[in-house]
């Protein structure tokens, strides 16, 4: 079982770049087409916060939605999923399982033939490809 981390909120403020403590603390979502991570690479990204493995580039694809779309974690412990009934939708919220950041959302829109799953994924909540 991997360790939580915890850290006081002025501890990931000083950290964390101002967009990815918005992202990984505050819960909020970068635009859409703006992050380096839209482009791929090969590797494993980390959250931003923590350096936990989160996701492989095996398992990118470009779903059109602006944001980094993976099929799947590279474990199912390296996330929590949570229901959020925020903004006035029914959605499943991604966090970090070891450090609790916010990552982004899953929906069931994803490739058919890879699940099913679309992992959408702040590229501000996350770090590597390498």
């Amino acid at each position: 079982m991997t360790q939580k981390i915890e850290k006081t909120d002025a501890q990931w403020r000083e950290e964390l770049s101002p967009e990815a403590y918005n992202v990984l603390r505050k819960g909020g979502t970068e635009r859409p087409f703006t992050n380096d991570h839209m482009e791929s690479v090969d590797g494993v990204y980390r959250c931003g916060g923590c350096q936990t493995p989160l996701f492989s580039a095996d398992t990118k694809f470009e779903s059109g939605s602006g944001w980094p779309s993976f099929t799947e974690a590279v474990a199912s412990e390296a996330v929590t999923l949570k229901s959020d009934r925020s903004l006035f939708m029914k959605r499943t919220e991604v966090l970090c399982a070891t450090c609790g950041g916010h990552l982004g959302h899953v929906f069931d829109d994803g490739p058919r033939d890879r699940g099913g799953q679309r992992f959408c994924i702040n590229a501000a909540a996350l770090e590597g490809g390498a």
